[in-house]
């Protein structure tokens, strides 16, 4: 791979590919959407269809006949996606990184190489020289900006274990921390096809991801519903019109169904959850007692903390729970602070924080680091 990585540097890191993409510069003044205006959900994504069109861009097609949903202009886009790929390579950066760069690029820019920005942000990345990404020059460069993406993003703890979105925003600090997920499976496809370019590339990359890493490398747009039709919902309730899914598993209803009967009972940290309900406080529920407990009137035996629930049964992607689930979230992906149970419907029930209750949220209101499955 090395050596591979080497040859890419030379000939695609070209200064001939940085001169052709600099030529395209005057075009991306034409405008852009800005960031957040694209509405749509890149989920139904054609990799063949992406493959052969990507193929006639970079074998010198117009553009005028080459169709990619998600690209307005494919003749500029493509090329530079092309440079991110190529630049992940040359660092050794593993597939999923690459996916991570394009769905960055694509949500900041269009992958377009642009002289504007919010303030004195510039390029593919729209990264700041004020922020100590370089100069103007430089991030206008798309490998110097492609390679200060990487950079930046494998100094992130634990991105590799991250959704895309959050690999995404820990790097970029967006204001629309969401916005990155629409953008997955179209970047899956091209770095996908663009890979296939490079001899020995797409199989090597593929490689580099671990089981776990796949497991959690897509969220698509949402993890299915997201929980807002509820609209908002009081503290301590449930939901009007919500009922355990009825394909559920057994086990997981009968846990959920306990925690449900905690519904309202205040948080309290250390707390057993052995009798919410009662007197002591010891006897109400912190998270993770109230999802050990939970657990055990389905029976199933949990451990006692977030960080060591964490390691129960088996990762899952956010993109694929089922009710039951455990998510986490807050503090690290190795070392979440915070958990909660799924319930289907795009809900979670959870035992907060002190003084507030145990609790129904939408799933959207979560920054979800890790999910398990206990079953």
């Amino acid at each position: 791979m090395k050596g591979l990585a080497a040859g890419i540097g030379v000939v695609f890191l070209s200064p001939i590919l940085i001169a052709s993409t600099g030529m395209m510069l005057a075009s991306s003044a034409d405008a852009v959407q800005s960031s957040g205006s694209f509405s749509g959900c890149l989920t139904d994504i054609d990799s063949d269809k992406v493959a052969e069109q990507v193929t006639k861009i970079l074998d010198g097609a117009s553009g005028k006949d080459v169709y990619v949903e998600g690209l307005d202009l494919p003749a500029e886009q493509v090329p530079n996606a092309q440079t991110i790929v190529a630049a992940g390579l040359s660092l050794d950066v593993p597939k999923k990184g690459q996916i991570i760069a394009l769905a960055t690029a694509m949500q900041e820019s269009r992958l377009r190489n642009l002289n504007y920005g919010d303030r004195d942000s510039l390029g593919l990345f729209q990264q700041r020289p004020s922020q100590g990404w370089g100069s103007a020059q430089q991030i206008r460069d798309p490998v110097y900006a492609s390679e200060q993406f990487y950079k930046h993003l494998l100094k992130v703890d634990g991105w590799q274990q991250m959704t895309v979105t959050q690999a995404a925003q820990a790097v970029q600090k967006s204001g629309l921390p969401d916005a990155y997920a629409q953008w997955e499976s179209l970047a899956t496809a091209l770095q996908s096809a663009i890979a296939k370019t490079f001899p020995g590339a797409g199989d090597d990359a593929e490689g580099k991801d671990t089981d776990q890493d796949k497991q959690l490398a897509t969220t698509g747009c949402a993890p299915g519903q997201d929980g807002s039709g509820f609209g908002r919902i009081p503290e301590g309730s449930v939901p009007k019109g919500y009922s355990i899914p009825k394909d559920a598993d057994p086990k997981a209803r009968k846990a959920i169904e306990w925690a449900m009967h905690q519904l309202g009972t205040l948080y309290q940290w250390g707390g057993s959850c052995t009798n919410a309900h009662g007197p002591d406080p010891m006897g109400r529920c912190d998270c993770s007692s109230l999802m050990q407990q939970a657990y055990a009137h389905a029976g199933i035996t949990l451990t006692r903390t977030t960080y060591t629930q964490v390691n129960e049964g088996k990762a899952v992607s956010p993109a694929h729970l089922k009710p039951g689930d455990l998510i986490f979230s807050r503090g690290t992906t190795a070392r979440p602070e915070h958990v909660g149970m799924y319930m289907g419907e795009g809900l979670v029930i959870e035992a907060p924080r002190t003084t507030k209750p145990v609790r129904i949220t939408p799933i959207k209101d979560w920054d979800i680091l890790a999910a398990r499955r206990v079953l």
